[in-house]
């Protein structure tokens, strides 16, 4: 059954079909319904997608998603990274970057060294044996992503990208607009 679609239940003549509900369709009210259901059908897509990729890193790498990704941002960056910068990259907080660093230390996948010029920080850049494991990760993750659109043409990808990227577009405006509105919602001020 289409993930967007109802299904009427109702067995016996005059009595009215039950329906069963998902996300998508537990929306009450004509004011933007069609938009809702679209971030929650992308929201769904992505959860499933993600889940997918960490049980599948997790079963054949024994690695978790924040590891693998801290990993890709270091391949990008052969010279090293901060951890400001792979905070920043990764778009979480410090802390977090520092605990991931300080475990792929510890199993010989990364290496800190001070950077250069700046004693108060440290680069960060993936070891020999990090950047072969990395690269065996990527490899795999590449045709996993694959085999989750494999029921799509070369046709649908080029049409969905497309599309997403009008949305993307459409998001970044209102972000933009709403990011340089008057705030008409500011609470009072106490003083």
């Amino acid at each position: 059954m289409d993930e967007g679609a109802s299904k009427d239940i109702g067995d016996s003549e005059g009595e009215a079909p039950a329906v069963l509900l998902d996300a998508e369709t537990r929306l009450h009210g004509d004011d933007h319904r069609a938009e809702l259901r679209l971030w929650l059908r992308l929201l769904t897509l992505t959860n499933l997608i993600e889940s997918e990729i960490r049980s599948r890193l997790r079963g054949a790498f024994d690695v978790t998603l924040p590891r693998f990704d801290l990993m890709a941002q270091l391949e990008k960056a052969p010279d090293g990274l901060t951890l400001g910068d792979l905070s920043r990259r990764m778009m979480v907080s410090a802390g977090n970057v520092t605990g991931l660093v300080e475990r792929l230390v510890q199993d010989g996948l990364v290496e800190r060294r001070p950077a250069p010029g700046d004693r108060r920080s440290a680069l960060v850049t993936l070891t020999p044996e990090g950047r072969a494991g990395f690269e065996a990760m990527a490899h795999a993750h590449g045709d996993w992503v694959g085999d989750l659109f494999a029921g799509l043409s070369d046709a649908d990808i080029e049409q969905l990208m497309a599309l997403l990227a009008r949305a993307k577009a459409s998001a970044r405006a209102a972000s933009e607009a709403a990011r340089n509105a008057p705030s008409i919602h500011k609470e009072p001020s106490n003083g």
